[in-house]
């Protein structure tokens, strides 16, 4: 391939993680990313223009040396809207029908895809869902779960009292609208899978978003595992658990298989019962996703560090995972069964003595970065000696970000562009997700006029609070002799507390 290789991204929707992440990682690399005109992407329930998507999409292809595509985005205009569309089955069919021509005019471009089985949260909040999962959406997630029970004969006589009262009360119109729409989309799933026995698509990610394992999202998953058996593609479709991280992983993927990479990678765990938890959102042990997402991204687990290209230190919880904003309070499991200072010291001693390349996993908890771990790392300057470092959101979540991360650097060693990741990550992972957005979401931003799912616009006065708020952690937190994250830019994607958008740079002193 030649020097500057062009790849397409077409994200999931248009929030950082996956309209950023994927294109920052490759900064500094030989790869250069296209992405979609912001104009033309979603926001949040608004669809992005799907035709002029694909439009963009089919114009970029030329020249192009592969692709990562959200088929999520190209059918339903984003990941939300993938849960709100009332679209016919032939109109997917026939945007679908679009890959099989781009293969025609493309034979060598690489072609990855992911498409999401639809999830189906236990809360009733209609932020991310139908207007009606505010009322009913504890009710219809129920029903799937107490449902999926009683076809298995496992369902308790409480559950199904229950059952009987949710039939009584959910509204035929509401049940009708959602099962409806899974089934479509289910459909659609099923025919992307057709995309991948012709060799349209050449990999594919099946991702699952806020997974349980009963309940609607589990049956699907039960569709879609069928027909990959059924068409033989167990080693081209991958399911597993995780979603806004798949655009990163998928672009790992296709950098190692183009430089002709096999990374291996040894997991050093901070709790020896931290392969067996099964981390908030997701539906089986941690170890079996954390296989998957390294073999998505290209590469193996190593069965030792002496075989390994890189040691990932994965904090884990030592027992059942908590939400970040939690570990304020001392849990007990977190501070006896697990040993977060041997795995720092393990981590310096690779990386002084051995001059082995070390990521962080800190997938201890749930939605937010450990306090404790980033204060220890900090105390032997290895912040930003590291390969990667990710704690956002779900487990798989910055499992995929982290792993990605790493085996670029695996590549590319340390450029600004990797600097400035690892910056981004303990802003936004770090001083953000476990300490800014719990701190201002409960009573600030109320006392301001605001509620934390409804703000001053992305970039108002509660943008500059965060701004101000995360400066201030940053230089107590993050900041050494050796250098400082400095924030550029700060607003709030989905004018709401739960993510936001920045940009900084690392400046070395």
């Amino acid at each position: 391939m030649s020097k500057h290789h062009k790849l397409i991204l077409v994200p999931l929707d248009e929030r950082p993680c996956n309209y950023e992440f994927p294109y920052l990682l490759a900064h500094g690399t030989d790869y250069r990313v296209e992405r979609p005109p912001a104009g033309i992407m979603g926001l949040k329930k608004r669809p992005g223009d799907v035709e002029q998507l694909w439009s963009w999409f089919e114009a970029a292809c030329e020249g192009a040396d592969g692709a990562v595509v959200a088929l999520d985005t190209l059918l339903y205009g984003g990941i939300i809207p993938s849960r709100l569309h009332q679209l016919e089955l032939e109109v997917l069919a026939a945007r679908l029908e679009r890959l099989r021509e781009i293969r025609r005019r493309y034979p060598q471009l690489k072609l990855y895809a992911f498409q999401l089985i639809m999830r189906c949260p236990q809360y009733s909040l209609s932020d991310e869902e139908p207007d009606y999962y505010a009322d009913w959406g504890r009710e219809i997630f129920r029903k799937g779960f107490i449902g999926h029970r009683l076809e298995l004969g496992i369902a308790t006589d409480e559950e199904i009292r229950e059952l009987a009262d949710i039939d009584h009360r959910l509204p035929a119109e509401v049940l009708q609208d959602y099962l409806g729409r899974r089934a479509i989309n289910i459909e659609a799933n099923k025919q992307a899978l057709e995309l991948v026995r012709e060799g349209v698509i050449d990999f594919m990610i099946v991702p699952q978003d806020d997974s349980a394992p009963y309940g609607h999202t589990a049956k699907d998953q039960e569709k879609v595992r069928a027909r990959i058996t059924a068409l033989d593609l167990e080693l081209k479709v991958y399911m597993y658990p995780g979603a806004d991280e798949v655009g990163c992983t998928l672009l790992a993927r296709m950098l190692n298989k183009a430089e002709g990479r096999r990374p291996m990678i040894y997991p050093r765990l901070s709790a020896v019962q931290g392969a067996f938890v099964t981390p908030l959102f997701e539906d089986r042990f941690f170890y079996e996703t954390l296989k998957y997402q390294i073999l998505a991204a290209g590469g193996l687990i190593a069965s030792s560090a002496a075989e390994a290209d890189l040691v990932l230190l994965v904090s884990t919880p030592g027992e059942t995972m908590e939400e970040a904003v939690s570990q304020k309070h001392a849990f007990h499991s977190y501070d006896v069964y697990r040993n977060l200072m041997e795995l720092v010291e393990y981590g310096d001693y690779l990386l002084q003595s051995k001059e082995m390349p070390v990521a962080v996993a800190d997938v201890g908890y749930a939605n937010g970065g450990d306090q404790k771990l980033v204060k220890m790392l900090r105390q032997n300057n290895l912040l930003f000696d590291v390969a990667g470092y990710a704690a956002w959101n779900t487990s798989s979540n910055s499992l995929g970000t982290v792993i990605s991360q790493a085996m670029i650097y695996l590549i590319y060693g340390r450029t600004q562009g990797h600097l400035d990741f690892l910056a981004l990550r303990y802003a936004e992972d770090v001083c953000y997700c476990s300490v800014v957005r719990g701190e201002l979401s409960e009573g600030p931003v109320q006392e301001m006029g605001y509620g934390k799912y409804e703000l001053d616009g992305p970039r108002g006065r509660v943008a500059a609070r965060v701004q101000e708020r995360l400066s201030e952690e940053l230089a107590v937190r993050i900041d050494s002799p050796a250098g400082r994250v400095k924030i550029t830019d700060c607003y709030m994607p989905w004018n709401r507390m739960f993510e936001v958008g920045l940009t900084v740079q690392y400046e070395p002193s």
